[in-house]
């Protein structure tokens, strides 16, 4: 049967001795050249983007994928961007959603994402050891940043490719995508000014991590410009287990009824923190504010008086995917970075 007008004609294609689809085969049915069918898959900048689509549709037609000893062999890559995260940080609304986003910003590119996770009594180092010195991947990019964070150290030092969620002290010398947490704080004192509140109690992040150190000073540093006294928790972080942080912030509010307000920074503090305060007899929006940030659009559905900004960890997921594949293919290009800024406006009660 004639194929359609201007369809490449699909027969007798090109296979590899153990049947399988090779770049011939595609450049057979393409009627391209083996290098340009090559640099397509690689989403080389010097192919158009319809040859591109054109060559991704064959590929994936015939079932076409790339071996990677040979790719390797050829390149010196594998094609492959390591994502290193933590089991025990904040799955409901960060690391999942994390996960998605940078595989969204791979698509249609010739990378592929492999999740290297480490555990709570584990050196954070060991991973991206691991990745570098057995070369099982081109780029890291890695979440949970400190100050000065010794794998951001190493990987500089390495001249390794990466991209980090969060800042370091070093941030102009690296790819990375950061929310602006001390804005985070601002805002929500504001909000719970102008709401009458005068006492907050911060349940931040562990304080090791930047955005903890950001976020707290963007309340503690607000807090008395609005007349607001601030009580950062101290025993627990909003990374804490469930059960630990109703059972600190209920002993709190009963040994401190004059607190009005918490401020959360993960949907998973926040949910205790309103158990908590239900188990002493208040009620949320109403004896006491909750003020949190999240990743997911969750926490209404919960209760309807939490006050909720949102963080677009979408958003960076795809960004940080772009940055790590410019710092592996134009190394010497500034590095790619963004730092979202939360919206001034008053939060949905």
């Amino acid at each position: 049967m004639p194929q359609n007008k201007g369809q490449p004609e699909i027969a007798a294609p090109t296979l590899s001795s153990d049947g399988k689809p090779t770049l011939k085969t595609i450049a057979k049915i393409s009627g391209l050249a083996v290098p340009t069918v090559s640099r397509a898959l690689n989403d080389a900048p010097d192919i158009g983007s319809e040859t591109k689509k054109l060559i991704r549709k064959i590929a994936s037609d015939i079932g076409y994928v790339p071996n990677r000893a040979g790719v390797r062999l050829r390149t010196g890559r594998t094609n492959v961007i390591g994502l290193v995260m933590s089991t025990e940080h904040d799955l409901m609304s960060h690391t999942a959603r994390l996960i998605a986003s940078v595989a969204g910003g791979l698509r249609n590119t010739p990378f592929h994402m492999v999740v290297t996770p480490f555990f709570p009594d584990q050196d954070p180092m060991d991973p991206v050891r691991y990745i570098v010195e057995t070369g099982s991947a081109d780029a890291i990019i890695m979440n949970q940043i400190q100050p000065e964070d010794p794998r951001v150290a190493y990987l500089m030092e390495r001249n390794f490719p990466f991209a980090t969620h969060g800042r370091t002290d070093w941030a102009e010398r690296h790819p990375y995508y950061d929310y602006d947490n001390a804005a985070f704080g601002r805002i929500a004192v504001k909000q719970l000014a102008d709401r009458g509140r005068k006492k907050v109690l911060l349940i931040a992040p562990p304080k090791q991590q930047n955005y903890a150190q950001h976020m707290c000073a963007g309340v503690t540093e607000t807090g008395p410009q609005h007349g607001l006294q601030i009580t950062v928790a101290g025993s627990v972080t909003s990374d804490s287990l469930s059960d630990d942080l109703v059972a600190f912030v209920r002993q709190t509010l009963q040994d401190d009824p004059s607190i009005d307000a918490i401020v959360c920074a993960s949907t998973s503090s926040a949910m205790a923190a309103v158990a908590a305060l239900e188990q002493t007899g208040a009620t949320v929006g109403q004896e006491i504010d909750v003020f949190a940030k999240e990743a997911i659009p969750f926490l209404k559905l919960f209760r309807a008086d939490i006050l909720t900004i949102s963080e677009q960890v979408n958003t960076a997921g795809d960004f940080l995917a772009k940055a790590a594949i410019q710092a592996i293919r134009e190394p010497s290009k500034p590095p790619m970075q963004y730092l979202e800024v939360p919206s001034e406006e008053t939060p949905e009660a």
